[in-house]
């Protein structure tokens, strides 16, 4: 957090040994050629550890690029060689790509994360009205750093002014290519969300059984236990919506986008309270920089909002229903 892009150069070529970098790409194209659950599972254990750094962004670029029937960049990503993001929101800071008003390719865009470090960019815009994905190199692009809650993982203003770029799909290609990359980022962040609040809650647990009050530890009174399991609940409840739409988008089932909103309202709300019940549970200490919950509560409230929140994710459920 100390550094100006959150990125370590060290722990991101550590990861792309592991092959985590490409967990979800095809392994023609440099990745693993694994599914969802298994990103799940992954993305969980960064939550847990509250990794820094652009693995989500990433991740949406690779997801985007591979969607859009292209394999460009695909190995040098999976490599770690090159660093990816998605610049996506403008001032109306919506996650519906319908709302993409930007032409082609003059304006500016907001909040994109880790775009300082980003070789490559991944900008949707408007093509003579229609809705097209651009490749454009990062440098190309004026970058403009924009104050974040998560201060593992930095948001930029880019703006644009008729960069080269690539087009990479337009109209219908491109509305299923970014709906579908933004899915698969929804459930790696999804997870990474359960694995936070779960350390969150076993930091809380911890300290409740080892500080005392009168005379016994607080974790022995009721009002403390009812929070800590509350934050249990909101944990398993969470981490049982994410896997399940993990397996539903992987086995193509016809209610797996509604799943997956179930899963991100539902991670959206219950982040936020596993991170005020946590912050609640240690007193004044849950404030503290010597305390590693307001970390975890920082990363809860930008994930909240992030690819949607749960008001956005509900009105997408009403919608898939009602065209259902």
């Amino acid at each position: 957090m100390e550094t100006d892009t959150s990125h370590d150069p060290q722990l991101w070529r550590s990861m792309a040994e592991q092959g985590f970098l490409g967990v979800v790409l095809p392994e023609d194209a440099g990745g693993m050629g694994l599914g969802l659950v298994e990103l799940a599972a992954l993305a969980e254990e960064m939550g847990r550890a509250l990794v820094p750094g652009a693995f989500i962004s990433t991740l949406l670029a690779g997801a985007v690029i591979h969607a859009a029937g292209s394999k460009k960049h695909l190995a040098e990503i999976a490599s770690g060689r090159i660093n990816a993001t998605a610049a996506l929101l403008e001032a109306n800071a919506s996650w519906d790509p319908a709302a993409v008003q930007m032409p082609a390719l003059t304006g500016d865009k907001l909040f994109v994360p880790d775009a300082a470090i980003a070789d490559v960019l991944i900008v949707a815009a408007r093509n003579g009205g229609e809705l097209a994905l651009y490749l454009v190199n990062g440098e190309s692009v004026t970058k403009t750093p924009m104050p974040a809650m998560d201060l593992t993982r930095r948001l930029y203003k880019l703006t644009f002014n008729n960069p080269p770029a690539e087009l990479l799909a337009s109209g219908d290609a491109a509305r299923q290519a970014l709906d579908h990359a933004l899915d698969v980022a929804t459930v790696a962040l999804c997870a990474e969300m359960t694995g936070g609040m779960q350390c969150t809650l076993d930091i809380a647990v911890e300290y409740a059984k080892t500080r005392k009050q009168f005379g016994k530890p607080i974790g022995q009174y009721q009002a403390v236990q009812h929070q800590c399991a509350d934050m249990l609940l909101w944990t398993e409840s969470s981490r049982s919506a994410t896997y399940y739409a993990a397996w539903a988008m992987t086995e193509k089932v016809p209610e797996a986008r509604v799943a997956l909103s179930v899963a991100k309202a539902y991670a959206s709300d219950a982040c936020r309270e596993v991170g005020n019940r946590g912050v609640q549970v240690q007193g004044g200490m849950g404030f503290t920089w010597e305390n590693d919950t307001h970390l975890f509560y920082r990363r809860a409230k930008a994930s909240e909002i992030a690819f949607g929140d749960a008001t956005f994710h509900r009105e997408r459920i009403a919608k898939l229903v009602i065209d259902k």
